[in-house]
């Protein structure tokens, strides 16, 4: 962004205004040929110039259809097609007027002040050189000649002795595909800083920024937005209460209730501080963070202290990694772990640090799964190292239970249908049977089964046990119910855990 106008403009007026300094041996005001009529009142101290006037004052060459000149008041009013020259600059308007000693100057009516490069045009320009001020305050556009660059605004204050500008009321800057508008703009020209002030968004090709205060530096590309601040590109959003961006690597760090949204993948997280590098294909969030999935039927909720977000050289989210005190919601599975990574192209989900999962009526564990979804479906569940499938049935009065090294559990509509245990395969259940009464049926449970075996399938319904397959010779042992022995009671490792499980996708954040 070239902000070159600004301070060209601003030392074009201070030249014009400013002319304290000339040479003594040179008259204030010297009329040159072609003027036709000039008029002195002695008593006032007033020259009158009219007709084709022309005449050098303080070095400025000036032009207009009539002028009037106060000698003792060092007071010039000049009117009607009014141009003034210095060199390559020229200043253009209806009328003006120019107080010397109080070095003040104030120019009405299609004001335009050009060089070869740049041009300022408004409806009236206010010029004090003790202040070091120029003003318009009706409407003003600085405009590049040889370029598309502009800025428009209702007021403008330009201070060329510290190189600051302030522009307000429907600021507008463009050049080429970027363009800027703001309520309050403020560029610090030493510094090379644009502060924002209002409303304020900025846009180009590919991204646009909304904020409504902040800074930009000019040169670097880097700068602060505060206030809703947010940065949409083509892929990606990035909003949180303060930004910190860096627009030429496309590297963002958002602060305080931070949002970022992947919209190839459909995937959205929250949390208290983030950063995301498009060079380097990298996002990540900290402090109590949140990633959604959103699927046709159902969103994938997973919470957790950290959040890791891999791209792809589009900047697609390839995968997500969760750390510490992950959990887990949607309709189908709820689940808590200490680390966790979702790949949403594939729809897997891996979870590690001894995870825990709820799915209707069952809860797995082990040392670590795979969980394979379809549409936000279960489809699989993998189970590695010390598995288990508890299911509570009659209230949580008994559990059916499998155990192995390793499990598989199959699902339908959400639903455990099948388990498949391997490696020192155990299961408990209590089956049950039906009994007619004059009114109706009755289910009562027989017993408890007892199974051991290398390998078990297990086939359930709603969570009740009615089949099991074996591919060894297996130890089993059937007690009645009155018969049941404690120890036998329970798998190894046995443990039932309701309060743990994530209730909705609202309190994941907050239970932790």
């Amino acid at each position: 962004m070239n902000i070159k106008p600004f301070i060209q403009i601003a030392l074009f007026l201070s030249a014009f205004f400013l002319s304290g300094k000339v040479c003594a041996q040179k008259k204030t005001l010297e009329l040159l040929p072609g003027s036709e009529k000039i008029y002195y009142n002695k008593a006032s101290g007033k020259h009158r110039l009219v007709g084709t006037v022309s005449f050098v004052y303080h070095g400025n060459t000036m032009y207009c259809d009539s002028a009037h000149y106060q000698d003792k008041q060092k007071i010039v009013n000049a009117y009607g097609n009014v141009h003034i020259r210095k060199g390559d600059v020229n200043l253009y308007c209806d009328s003006l007027y120019y107080d010397e000693s109080n070095k003040y100057a104030k120019l009405w009516g299609d004001v335009r002040v050009r060089d070869q490069e740049y041009k300022l045009s408004s409806d009236s320009l206010d010029y004090d050189a003790k202040k070091g001020r120029a003003i318009y305050r009706n409407k003003g556009r600085i405009e590049s000649i040889v370029s598309n660059e502009r800025i428009t605004s209702t007021l403008g204050y330009f201070y060329p002795n510290n190189g600051s500008f302030f522009f307000s009321g429907d600021v507008d800057y463009r050049k080429n595909d970027l363009n800027v508008t703001t309520d309050t703009l403020q560029f610090a020209y030493e510094q090379q800083k644009l502060y924002f002030f209002g409303p304020t968004t900025m846009k180009n090709d590919s991204l646009v920024i909304h904020c409504k205060k902040g800074w930009f530096h000019v040169q670097t590309e880097e700068g602060v937005l505060y206030k809703q601040a947010e940065v949409i590109q083509k892929t990606s959003i990035i909003k949180g209460d303060t930004l910190f961006l860096n627009t030429k690597l496309n590297d963002y760090e958002g602060r305080g209730n931070v949002y970022y949204k992947d919209f190839t993948q459909n995937m959205a997280f929250m949390g208290n501080k983030a950063k995301s590098s498009n060079t380097l294909h990298l996002a990540y969030l900290t402090g109590n963070t949140l990633a959604f999935k959103v699927y046709d039927g159902d969103t994938l909720y997973i919470h957790a202290d950290s959040l890791i977000m891999h791209k792809d050289s589009l900047n697609r989210t390839t995968e997500t990694m969760a750390h510490r005190k992950v959990r887990i919601y949607n309709k189908a599975i709820q689940g808590v772990c200490d680390s966790a990574i979702y790949q949403p192209k594939l729809e897997e989900l891996y979870l590690k640090s001894q995870p825990k999962i709820w799915a209707e009526n069952a809860e797995l564990k082990g040392n670590s799964m795979k969980i394979s979804l379809k549409d936000s479906s279960i489809q699989q569940i993998d189970i590695f190292d010390d598995a288990s499938a508890v299911m509570e049935i009659d209230s949580g009065k008994y559990y059916n239970q499998l155990a192995g090294r390793k499990m598989t559990a199959y699902f339908v509509n959400n639903e455990l249908v099948k388990a498949e245990a391997k490696g020192n395969a155990w299961t408990i259940f209590y089956p049950e049977e039906e009994k007619k009464t004059d009114s109706s049926l009755v289910k009562i449970r027989k017993g408890m089964n007892r199974l051991f075996a290398s390998d078990l399938l297990v086939e359930l319904d709603s969570g009740e046990v009615k089949s099991i397959t074996y591919y060894d010779k297996p130890d089993g042992i059937f007690y009645p119910m009155d018969q049941i022995k404690a120890e036998e009671q329970f798998i190894k490792g046995f443990s039932w855990n309701p309060m743990l499980r994530p209730k909705d996708p609202y309190s994941i954040r907050k239970d932790y």
